[in-house]
This record gives C-alpha cells, structure tokens and sequence, in this order.
C-alpha cells in the first residue's frame, strides 16, 4: 500500500498550534528545549501578524500536520540580490523518510528562484549527521570559512546600550 500523499502549503493562522507544537518537538531533537521561550500566540503575531517578519510552509499528511518550514528574506550586498534564509526545516520522526523533508526544502527552494533569489542559506548542527546527509545529498555547499554567531539577552542590550551612548 503506498505511503499518504504529502501536501505542501503556506501555513495560516489557525496553523499556529500545529506548529508551535512541532516547534516544541524540534527544540526537544535539537537537545535545546530550554531556548523556546516563544509561546503560540506570539509566533501567530510573528508570522500572521499586519506585518508578518517570516514565512511557514507546512506539511499535512491524512490531515495532520507533520512538518514545517520556516524562512524569512536575505539580502547579499555582494551579489546585490535578495535570497532566502531558512531557520527551520522539521518533520516529525515517525514521518521521516518519505520525502516530506524533501518536499519541504525543494518548495522553498522554488519560492526563492520565483522571488528572483540569488541563494538560498541555513545551518545546521555539527552532530545531527542525519540531516548533514540529507543536505549534501542535495548538493549544499558546507561553508566551512563562515561561523554564525549571535547576540542576545544582555550582551544585545550591553551593545545596543553603547549605540545609545555613542550618539548622546
């Protein structure tokens, strides 16, 4: 019997707690469940809001949701062109396997040659060599050279604190 049609879509508002739980299960994988002090309401605001600052496909399967993505707007002042970064790409383990993660990434992937971007970027963790295989399957290209690095809490605030203080 074959498996269940996967349907990739925009996610909408009433998908908020659909995805906020995968979000939830996600953060378990990735071993960083204590980071998501996000709530549901708040990424419905975020995502479905008057000014949404990022985008979600998901994907259902029988009617269940089973797997996300959530992608936002670059810019390369070097190309001079728009791109996509991708924060996350998530499907549920007992849905792993059947294309879905694929599916998932090949739509973003359109979404952005449609909007005219020059890339399409993400990270992942060093140990999750599941998806590390997944991606190069895909041909990603590892940039070894570049490191993400990050800014919050209070030494976002020290440094924002100094802007203050810099045009006083």
């Amino acid at each position: 019997m074959p498996a269940p049609a996967v349907h990739i879509r925009a996610a909408e508002r009433q998908d908020a707690s659909a995805l906020f739980a995968l979000i939830r299960d996600l953060a378990q994988y990735e071993r960083l469940s204590a980071a998501v002090t996000g709530s549901e309401e708040l990424l419905a605001a975020e995502l479905f809001g008057q000014e949404p600052v990022a985008q979600a496909l998901v994907a259902d399967v029988a009617g269940e949701t089973v797997g996300f993505a959530v992608f936002f707007p670059t810019f390369s002042t070097f190309r001079s062109q728009r791109g996509i970064w991708l924060e996350d790409l998530y499907v549920a383990p007992e849905h792993r396997r059947a294309g879905i993660g694929h599916a998932l990434l090949s739509h973003v992937a359109w979404l952005a040659l449609e909007r005219g971007c020059a890339r399409l970027e993400w990270s992942a963790l060093e140990w999750n060599e599941p998806a590390l295989r997944f991606y190069e399957q895909l041909r990603a290209e590892h940039m070894e050279q570049w490191r993400t690095l990050r800014l919050e809490g209070d030494a976002l605030q020290d440094l924002a604190t100094a802007a203050n203080r810099a045009e006083s």
